[in-house]
């Protein structure tokens, strides 16, 4: 069996706060934030949203760095001249990111297919409404609290509709209302819906948690890191269609919450993912007061047809 590997991209945006040096870019250009960032090179850029993922999803090669499970490239709008700063902060923060793409303001979306990456995250919106539309995973974190409590574990939690589904479910419901939507859902429990544009993502960290789970079968010091649940406001009888999905895409998830109008901020804080992904806008924002948040703008609810997947 081969060693499975996953790969995300991230732009520097979503690893690190740089609220100062957008506003600055925003305000007086491109030369103004050049001098800035060069000023400041040697200055440490703080951790961003996604941070702590990023942290605990690199230290699943600590077992094997020979043969590593997981990679994050960097892709960042930078030139290399004003990339030194973000350098300079990965080696401070003991990042193990050894790629990394400086664009010099073209689009990181050319570059995605490039590293077979199944996660693009990035700060700028534009980006990643460009990148999904165009049919490639990507997400936005949005902006909220940045928690790390040192620990090595990983949890991610995956909204369904939208995010590992396509939208067919949300359409429905929109177009059809609730009671002919828990109808049809009946009528077609067994039927898996199409994979959205994070079911590859998913896909792709479940193969690195079985093969952590072969590692501790040999060696029963070793502690898999990832956990990963499913928060959706599915619920019976919506919820076998999500079971028959998973079971067509071969994949398993640690927990799943089918929680109805329930909101989800309190499940987020008992499970308390360190990056939890939703297609809906508002939940999104709502989701974000309580843990690390990503926007997927995919689908009917954000407007807009999704692009074809890559």
């Amino acid at each position: 069996m081969p060693t499975p590997h996953l790969t995300i991209a991230v732009a520097s945006s979503a690893v690190f706060d740089l609220g100062a040096a957008d506003a600055l870019f925003r305000a007086e250009g491109r030369e103004a934030y050049r001098a800035y960032q060069r000023e400041h090179e040697a200055d440490i850029l703080a951790p961003g949203i996604a941070f702590p993922f990023v942290r605990r999803l690199l230290t699943v090669n600590r077992s094997d760095p020979a043969k590593p499970l997981v990679e994050v490239v960097l892709i960042s709008r930078n030139d290399p001249d004003t990339g030194v700063r973000v350098r300079n902060s990965l080696d401070h923060h003991g990042l193990a990111i050894s790629r990394t793409i400086f664009t010099g303001g073209r689009s990181p979306w050319l570059y995605i297919d490039s590293f077979e990456a199944s996660l693009f995250l990035s700060g700028n919106r534009d980006d990643v409404t460009e990148a999904i539309s165009l049919g490639y995973p990507a997400g936005m974190v949005m902006p909220g609290l940045v928690a790390d409590d040192g620990d090595e574990e990983l949890r991610l939690g995956f909204d369904f509709d939208g995010v590992l589904a396509d939208d067919a479910g949300e359409r429905f419901f929109k177009e059809q209302g609730l009671a002919r939507f828990h109808a049809n859902e009946r009528a077609n429990a067994s039927s898996p819906l199409s994979p959205g544009p994070l079911q590859r993502l998913l896909t792709q960290v479940a193969a690195v948690q079985a093969a952590e789970r072969a590692r501790q079968a040999q060696d029963a010091t070793h502690t898999p890191l990832i956990r990963t649940a499913i928060i959706t406001a599915r619920s019976a009888p919506a919820d076998r269609r999500v079971i028959a999905s998973l079971r067509e895409w071969g994949v398993t998830v640690d927990e799943a919450f089918f929680i109805g109008d329930l909101p989800k901020n309190k499940v987020l804080s008992a499970f308390r993912p360190h990056l939890f992904f939703d297609d809906k806008p508002e939940n999104a924002r709502l989701a974000a007061d309580t843990a690390p948040t990503v926007h997927v703008p995919f689908g009917v609810t954000n407007d807009r047809s999704p692009g074809t997947s890559h």
